[in-house]
């Protein structure tokens, strides 16, 4: 079974690939960012794919994200989420889709090889293997501002916004490609739920709900 990791902590990802190895798995990659996750699946096309939450350079949700998006761009890819921490908005958002081949397990909460080696084969499998504390959080989670799911890059595009400034102008204060502001501004309109379909202008509701948090 082919496996790509996405683990900044270099011991951990080296003790994990030993782990692995020694029961048969084949590591294909370890990746220390999103970014390079993202590559590495795209090159290998594991079996399975053990995220850490947060990975540089914010340390906030990027590794969870990039699972959710891999799932999406390679046919729900299996993935194990394996962290110190549970991020609630993107836990839900990686069991909503009902496809299974999905776990999410907590570091200092995994106390026999055995029963993590057992996870991953099921969540390979297709299954779907969650933490009780991670599942506990879940359900007792309170509604939180949708302005605080945004990345620190797209609380500044949403600044520049309210500043005025077009998609362009945007791109050239931040130093990105037009495209980039472009995605940002999609994802920062889909965390406060602005569809398509709104009547109003979702431009002008995005920065109305900024404006209205200073």
């Amino acid at each position: 079974m082919r496996v790509v990791i996405a683990e900044d902590n270099v011991l951990l990802s080296a003790g994990l690939e030993l782990l692995l190895t020694t029961r048969g798995f084949e590591v294909a990659e370890i990746a220390g960012d999103a970014e390079a996750f993202a590559a590495a699946v795209e090159r290998h096309r594991p079996d399975l794919a053990i995220v850490d939450v947060r990975l540089p350079p914010d340390f906030r949700d990027e590794g969870i994200h990039a699972a959710i998006e891999a799932r999406r761009r390679h046919d729900a890819l299996p993935v194990l989420v394996l962290s110190q921490y549970v991020e609630q908005d993107y836990a839900g958002e990686l069991l909503a889709d009902g496809r299974g081949g999905v776990g999410y397990l907590l570091k200092d909460r995994v106390g026999r090889v055995s029963e993590f080696v057992d996870a991953l084969h099921r969540v390979a499998g297709g299954g779907t293997v969650m933490d009780p504390g991670v599942v506990r959080q879940l359900l007792t989670r309170r509604p939180r501002d949708p302005l605080e799911s945004l990345t620190p890059r797209e609380q500044e595009v949403i600044a520049l916004m309210a500043e005025g400034l077009g998609n362009g102008e945007i791109a050239e204060r931040i130093v990105v490609t037009e495209n980039a502001v472009h995605k940002h501004i999609g994802n920062i309109f889909a965390k406060l739920g602005l569809a398509p379909t709104d009547t109003g202008h979702r431009r002008v509701r995005a920065v109305l709900a900024y404006l209205d948090r200073r």
